[in-house]
């Protein structure tokens, strides 16, 4: 007789997202325990702090643990779980290179890297609040992540150019898929459909 695996799914979200979109998953994994992961960080180095300590105790608890991370919440995870026993990771419109995402907002408000160095912070028109600390911890503290993943990635996608996101997934090994009607946020019904089916053919 067979043991049945006791397997857990933790859902991080990306910028204004919430935990709660865990349960859009919860039926592309039956049998498993899905959960979303409602942490308050806001910089890589503080979810370095708060995710290990969410994850730890689950890793723990279930024979194996996988990981669905979108956007922000991808970028951090990279960050902060990269040495724990993930199983598996499905990254949704990964955050891969920061330093190129601050470098390009600043060019967008025209704030030199003098500017940003002597101010140390400089609120945009656009919403975002560029941050010297920011840009120098995502320089010196570049993503190594050694964990069997698969990339979802949109085509139209203004976060990450297609050659940022095709360099990062050969550099880690993942396994790259590009929905040429996505975009960054994938929510109209035939992206959800898309990304579902793509979930499924590889869970």
């Amino acid at each position: 007789m067979t043991e049945t695996m006791n397997h857990c799914v933790v859902y991080i979200h990306g910028k204004g997202g919430s935990a709660d979109e865990a349960r859009h998953y919860a039926p592309l994994f039956p049998g498993d325990t899905v959960i979303g992961f409602d942490y308050q960080a806001q910089t890589p180095w503080e979810a370095k702090a708060e995710f290990p300590q969410f994850v730890d105790p689950l890793c723990g608890k279930y024979d194996a643990v996988r990981l669905i991370a979108n956007s922000i919440g991808a970028y951090f995870a990279l960050h902060a779980l990269s040495d724990r026993p993930i199983e598996k990771a499905f990254l949704i419109s990964p955050v891969v290179d920061m330093e190129q995402l601050i470098r390009n907002m600043m060019a967008g408000a025209g704030v030199s890297e003098e500017d940003l160095r002597r101010r140390g912070e400089i609120p945009t028109p656009f919403g975002e609040t560029l941050s010297w600390a920011y840009l120098s911890y995502a320089r010196s503290h570049p993503i190594s992540w050694t964990i069997p993943t698969a990339i979802l990635y949109g085509a139209a996608d203004a976060l990450t150019s297609y050659e940022t996101i095709s360099a990062f997934a050969g550099r880690i090994g993942a396994e790259l898929t590009v929905m040429e009607a996505g975009e960054h946020w994938f929510h109209t019904e035939e992206q959800l459909r898309f990304l579902d089916a793509w979930i499924r053919e590889r869970r």
